[in-house]
């Protein structure tokens, strides 16, 4: 009787414990997808108006640029250089991060969100 008691405590346990573990993915998953959203709609605006990142994997200045936009990075048109070098040539890329927008605007060095909502006209969410 005693072994049948200690099993009930034990599965009685388990049970708790992943009804912590649930409700807590339920909880924080919907505030993060909801923290990525207004980044994602100006990263896809940027990319559905042309705009192109190029940069390198090793530049720090890229790294901030990216970590700007989180997770939200991943709808920006990205070209790495140390990956494809003749899409950069052609471009005639001589520092990173470079911005080219369709028109032939280029914007040189890391220029935050807000710099690139000014020179996209994209909205940048408040």
């Amino acid at each position: 009787m005693q072994n049948h008691g200690l099993k009930l405590k034990a599965v009685s346990g388990l049970a708790v414990a992943a009804l912590i573990v649930a409700l807590t993915i339920l909880i924080w998953r919907p505030r993060e997808a909801a923290d990525s959203a207004p980044l994602e709609a100006f990263a896809r605006c940027l990319t559905d108006k042309g705009a192109v990142m190029y940069g390198a994997y090793w530049c720090s200045h890229c790294q901030n640029e990216k970590k700007a936009f989180g997770k939200s990075f991943e709808f920006i048109n990205y070209v790495e250089c140390t990956e494809k070098p003749d899409l950069c040539t052609a471009a005639s890329i001589a520092g990173y991060p470079t911005w080219i927008f369709p028109d032939g605007r280029r914007l040189e060095g890391e220029q935050g969100l807000k710099r690139l909502a000014e020179a996209s006209g994209c909205a940048l969410p408040n």
